[in-house]
């Protein structure tokens, strides 16, 4: 998704990610009717199906890379030792295999915003939302993301569903939503991918 700042971005991303209700409409997901269930029932389905990433990351300070990825598992009411488990196979998908024990303020932005991935695909929810994921990062660093993300569609059928203002990033995906002062102006595929 693209557009000026105040366009709709962030709004259409918080309904998506059953963060708001639609004020007028619906919301069908997975057959179900967002805007008609209750906050229990809206947090369990994001805990299930949507995994989340921050252009700011989002971790927690003194805290390791593997104990920010077990939250959202913690959340869920995993185990302890399955919860670990699942952690480290995440961070290790994210080839941080090697961080599990670092926390934020020892690792790089590109580290940080890979373990805010695997935070966001532990759970191996169908749809990930990622909210300006290479905001905070150096060019080389946002491909590399870019292509993780790739990777995760195309390997994983993972939908992953990006905000940007950047057109090099926005190149990456399969398809391109353009808005406008709350309104979608045009909805493009995306024919010439980046690392295709």
């Amino acid at each position: 998704m693209m557009g000026p700042s105040g366009s709709g971005k962030s709004t259409t991303m918080n309904i998506l990610g059953c963060l708001d209700r639609p004020t007028s409409g619906s919301y069908i997901l997975n057959g179900k009717n967002v805007g008609e269930l209750d906050n229990d029932e809206l947090a369990d389905i994001r805990n299930s199906t949507i995994g989340f990433v921050f252009q700011g990351f989002n971790l927690l300070q003194k805290t390791s890379s593997l104990e920010n990825v077990e939250l959202p598992l913690l959340y869920a009411g995993i185990p302890k030792k399955e919860r670990h488990e699942m952690a480290k196979a995440a961070l290790e998908e994210m080839g941080l295999g090697d961080r599990l024990y670092h926390e934020p303020t020892q690792i790089s932005g590109g580290q940080q915003q890979r373990v805010a991935i695997a935070r966001g695909i532990v759970n191996r929810a169908p749809i990930l939302l990622a909210d300006e994921p290479t905001g905070n990062l150096d060019s080389k660093t946002s491909d590399e993301i870019m292509s993780l993300f790739r990777r995760l569609n195309e390997k994983d059928g993972i939908t992953i569903i990006i905000v940007t203002h950047e057109p090099d990033v926005a190149s990456f995906a399969k398809r391109v939503v353009h808005f406008r002062d709350g309104l979608i102006t045009y909805d493009e595929l995306n024919k010439g991918r980046s690392g295709s």
